[in-house]
């Protein structure tokens, strides 16, 4: 079985984020970086079902020459090779999901597994757009029967569940009123939530061996996708400074706040 993953570099959750003065983006300098933690989870439940089923993982994404360090972080988490597409320029969802369609296209995967979103724009489009362009069944927000306290997720059992046939996938996910299973065909895109499983760390011998796995280097042209954005950013600002809090000597004095100043109630 081939597993195509997604590697996204987003700014670490820890870092603070500051809009620049005009408006055009946000800061860099002193920004640190990190692999998407959805598409994190995704290389997991990945390793998890080649070791279960055999077969490779490959790990793609989508950037300058930085994004090489997510790639080494996922091929130190286990990922067989990867797959850097170089492109410097802006991006949107459709762009990305044109790449990712004739990477897969190439690499002919039986199941695409990525984050359902990415930290840092929260568009959660890719994964639907993929599935549309490639005329492929998709599974959004995979989620988790057991804790991830469990027995099985302790042992490491993958929660995507792949027919004996090899020519299914069962799909656990949250909706609003509870879980709700799909079994897709096979080839199928998959987006992953955060509660499908815990990604391991990258041992210090992963690493080692990381840095001699392989990566191929592609570009928009040579794939001869148009990456030309149709959706641009106007302008982004800061959100406005947060009020501060203050204490009610009782609840009707909260109510009173409430109806009277929130008007909530």
């Amino acid at each position: 079985m081939k597993i195509l993953v997604t590697a996204k570099r987003v700014e670490d959750p820890e870092s603070k984020i500051k809009v620049k003065p005009d408006g055009t983006g946000i800061v860099q300098e002193g920004l640190k970086y990190k692999i998407n933690p959805f598409d994190e989870i995704a290389v997991e439940e990945g390793l998890r079902l080649v070791a279960k089923h055999t077969g490779e993982v490959v790990v793609v994404s989508i950037g300058g020459k930085e994004v090489q360090e997510q790639l080494r972080h996922a091929l130190a988490m286990g990922a067989t090779r990867a797959v850097w597409v170089n492109h410097t320029g802006a991006l949107d969802q459709l762009g990305i999901a044109g790449l990712l369609q004739k990477v897969v296209e190439k690499e002919k995967p039986d199941m695409v597994v990525l984050g359902k979103q990415s930290i840092d724009d929260d568009q959660n489009q890719v994964g639907q757009y993929l599935a549309e362009f490639l005329g492929w069944s998709q599974a959004t927000f995979a989620s988790k029967v057991e804790s991830l306290e469990s027995e099985q997720e302790k042992n490491k059992v993958p929660a995507l569940q792949v027919g004996a046939d090899g020519k299914t996938v069962r799909v656990v996910r949250e909706v609003d009123n509870g879980l709700a299973t799909l079994e897709c065909a096979l080839p199928a895109v998959v987006t992953t939530d955060l509660r499908l499983n815990l990604p391991r760390y990258a041992s210090l011998p992963g690493i080692m061996k990381a840095k001699s796995k392989p990566i191929e280097e592609l570009t928009p042209q040579k794939l001869g996708v148009d990456v030309t954005p149709k959706i641009q950013v106007v302008k982004m600002s800061s959100p406005p400074p947060r009020k501060a809090g203050i204490k009610v000597p009782d609840v009707a004095g909260l109510v009173d706040k409430l109806r009277n100043e929130a008007k909530v109630v």
